[in-house]
């Protein structure tokens, strides 16, 4: 097949880490840069990142005001457009826009990077010292570029209900996903269990031929779900082991180039790897104003989008990494996606084992992704990016093999058509219709639940309760469908 000059192609992956104790003092900087470094060597092109015109950092559990511009300068490079991605636009965002600015000529050679030094950073407040900055500085303080979330208003990662009630950790709102899908399956308390654990289960078993994974080790399905000292409870039914363990050193870093500079500057065609789709939806509709919250109509309409553009269903791919923050967001993707969920959706163990550095994930799974389409050229490679609570998705198809242009997309207006939506209010005297819940502990005793319930006059309700008659409910899977009595932000059965 004659490849066009313009084609971008991903030819470079590095990856940095240390030990999750924090013992090595790094910072993210520091890890960043020899990411980077490793997937300049890793190209197999002798001055690739001496050519760099653009470098897109996302941020992290750190600040810097122009991280782009620092890792370049880091790397010797001075002349470049730097690209500062904060927290609420997807990981899938800069590589999406990477690809279009190559493919149309405004761009030739794209570094995207992101790191985490979390692990370093807790042990140094642990021992009373200041976090290791790495020595990053820059003559610049504003980006070329700076992104931030809802800029387009397209939609709202939290709604004023969720924030008015304190419906806002993470953890909660996947558990409230959790639970919402437990019921429309119709499953007990032990069936759901069996189902988190089992897939979790054998996400750790992947995790354990992962050489680079952080928390490798063979976990029972039963001790991941069952609350102790060692795996506390946190939101029900998640405990420790079933969430997404950020406390990290690791960094990734993706090189990518149009065709022509690649031949240009010798990288040898087995490093190639060609896009055949990258999509996403900048559209979000928060948690609790979705009519379905077991479901993700957004991730649906990119499925659907990229199996017709590839010509063959999803299900039929040979290698796939769905992200993994909880379980309740792999086993949403697989259904939006039409994935068989007996299936075990990673090639690394996931963000519980091989570790999630926060808004990073996604390169360090691409490295592992580039690595084995190389080694199987004629397989494809999915890899999917969740953004913020089951809102804004991401998806892209990588294969080491030459096809069609590539499909880039941002699938928003789409997406929108496609999720039906309520009103959410924090307030309300009467009753209600639990449509979901979780409950939060102290110690291994569950004290307070998280309600979200449908209201008579087709609004739904966001609060919380003490009562522990409710809470009890929540912890044995028989609170969703119970009439409650809600008087302002509170309830109870």
């Amino acid at each position: 097949m004659t490849i066009d000059p313009r084609t971008p192609v991903l030819v470079g992956v590095g990856v940095a880490q240390r030990p999750p104790d924090g013992s090595a003092g790094v910072s993210p900087f520091e890890l960043m840069t020899e990411a980077a470094t490793v997937a300049g060597l890793d190209s197999g092109a002798t001055d690739l990142l001496g050519r760099l015109d653009t470098v897109a950092v996302t941020v992290g559990n750190w600040e810097h005001p122009d991280p782009g511009r620092a890792l370049a300068e880091q790397l010797g490079v001075r002349d470049v457009r730097s690209i500062r991605v904060d927290v609420g636009v997807p990981q899938q965002t800069p590589v999406s826009v990477a690809l279009r600015r190559i493919r149309s000529g405004a761009a030739d050679v794209v570094l995207v990077a992101g790191g985490e030094a979390l692990a370093s950073r807790r042990a140094a407040e642990r021992a009373g010292r200041e976090a290791p900055d790495g020595g990053w500085s820059t003559r610049s303080t504003v980006p070329d570029e700076h992104w931030r979330p809802g800029e387009d208003d397209s939609g709202e990662l939290m709604c004023e209900a969720e924030i008015a009630a304190g419906l806002w950790a993470p953890v909660e709102q996947y558990a409230c996903i959790e639970v919402a899908r437990g019921a429309a399956a119709g499953w007990d308390r032990e069936q759901h269990l069996a189902d988190i654990g089992s897939l979790w289960s054998a996400f750790a078993a992947v995790a354990g031929t992962n050489p680079a994974a952080d928390f490798a080790g063979a976990r029972s399905a039963l001790d991941l779900v069952i609350p102790s000292a060692e795996n506390r409870p946190l939101a029900w039914p998640y405990t420790k082991w079933l969430v997404s363990q950020w406390t990290v050193d690791q960094a990734a870093a993706l090189l990518l180039c149009s065709a022509e500079v690649a031949r240009s500057l010798g990288v040898p065609p087995d490093r190639w790897v060609f896009p055949r789709v990258a999509l996403e939806s900048s559209h979000a509709v928060s948690l609790t104003r979705r009519s379905e919250l077991h479901r993700w109509p957004a991730m649906g309409v990119l499925g659907r989008a990229a199996a017709a553009h590839l010509g063959t269903p999803l299900d039929g791919i040979e290698l796939v990494e769905c992200y993994s923050c909880f379980p309740s967001a792999v086993r949403v993707q697989q259904a939006e996606l039409g994935l068989d969920p007996r299936s075990v959706p990673t090639l690394t163990g996931g963000m519980t084992f091989a570790g999630g550095p926060f808004n990073n994930a996604t390169y360090q799974s691409t490295a592992v992704m580039v690595g084995r389409l190389r080694a199987e050229p004629d397989a494809l490679g999915l890899l999917t990016t969740v953004s913020g609570l089951l809102t804004k998705p991401g998806l892209v198809v990588w294969s080491a093999t030459p096809g069609p242009p590539e499909l880039v997309a941002d699938l928003a207006a789409e997406a929108a058509a496609a999720t039906g939506t309520t009103e959410s209010v924090a307030e309300w005297d009467g009753t209600g219709v639990v449509v979901t819940a979780t409950a939060v502990h102290e110690g291994l005793e569950a004290v307070r639940a998280a309600i979200v319930a449908d209201l008579p006059d087709g609004r739904r309700w966001v609060g919380w309760s003490e009562d522990r008659w409710t809470v009890e409910a929540v912890v044995t899977a028989t609170a969703v469908g119970r009439t409650v009595g809600i008087s302002g932000g509170g309830c109870s059965c």
